[in-house]
Formats: structure tokens, sequence, C-alpha cells
């Protein structure tokens, strides 16, 4: 959890040297090699109650989803999309797991974001397995805005009520005039 705990925002790069984008049709995960694209960013939401899962919000303000349809049929991966649940259940969370320097992200089912390669449909698509010895399962996570911590506002004074209140007059300072004359003895 560590690589998100004072991110705001996060872009993930994988070993095909591309980055997890929210597509334009704002339901569809691909990978592309423009980590500057405004596509490649994702807010992260750490999920109440647990400090060890987080939600990735896209550009559109859909979230990071493990579907439960298959990417094709007779393959084993699942499609990973954008969804926005009118309730936040388990599939938009994800547990970062560290791997040296990289991560993996592992659903509540014990399945991992995978980039995948090779020819189409594979290319360039983005599903989640539940075997992750491959290379295909690491992301270099990129912090693209800090999360800034507010602090609270200084406490205000108690107010001692009157009752409580020692009355002292501030020392008077007296003039030129009047030290002088004390100097030679004359009371004032």
């Amino acid at each position: 959890m560590e690589f998100f705990h004072n991110a705001k925002a996060v872009r993930m790069r994988n070993v095909h040297e591309k980055y997890l984008m929210a597509d334009e049709d704002e339901e569809t995960v691909t990978q592309e090699r423009n980590g500057s694209d405004k596509r490649a960013r994702w807010t992260v939401e750490p999920v109440r109650g647990s400090s060890e899962v987080i939600r990735l919000k896209s550009c559109y303000g859909s979230y990071l989803t493990a579907s439960k349809e298959r990417f094709l049929l007779g393959a084993t991966g699942r499609k990973v999309v954008l969804s926005k649940p009118s309730g936040l259940d388990s599939s938009v969370e994800w547990e970062p797991v560290r791997e040296g320097s990289k991560l993996k992200l592992k659903t509540r089912h014990g399945r991992f974001l995978r980039a995948n390669g090779g020819l189409p449909p594979w290319r360039n698509s983005v599903t989640h397995h539940s075997r992750h010895s491959s290379d295909s399962f690491l992301w270099d996570v990129d912090v693209v805005e800090i999360l800034v911590e507010t602090t609270s506002p200084a406490p205000v004074p108690a107010i001692t009520s009157p009752q409580n209140m020692r009355l002292s007059s501030p020392p008077m300072s007296k003039t030129t005039s009047e030290k002088s004359k004390e100097e030679v003895g004359i009371v004032v």
C-alpha cells in the first residue's frame, strides 16, 4: 500500500512500456504508450475501513472494474472495464501487492490485473487472471499528484469568565518631567 499512501493520482506502466488507459468510450480499459495523456491518470481512493485496499477512478469518473465477463470464449482471462456502479462493491476494489520495486493489483477474489501482449485481439487489452507468474502482472507506479494533508485549524483559546478574571492595571509609565521631579526630591 505504500505505493499509494500519499498519492492522489497515479499512472501505471507495464512490462510492455505501455500505460493503463481509460478509453474514450468510457467503458474500455486499454494500454497505450502515451503516459502524458489524461486518460492514463487514475485518482486513488482509499476504501473506508481498510488500509490495504484502494479504488482507481478514471478521468471520466468511472472506476477500474474487474468484471465477471470472459475476455474471449475459451480463454481464462476476464475483462477489466470502466464502470460507475450505483453502490461501490468489491469489483472496483484492488489490493496492491508489492513485488520488488513493482506491484501487482489483486481483486478481492484473488485475481490479478494483467497487461496482455501479442496479436489482436490480445494486444493492448487488459484482463484479470488467477495465474500471476508472468511479468504481464507487474506494474510500475508513477505518482502524478501528491495528496496534501490538510491541517486542522488552531484551537480557539478558551474565554475566561469575568468571575475568574483578575483585574490588574498596566504599570503606568512616568513622564520625563515626573522622573526629573523625583530625582530632585519633589513629590508629585
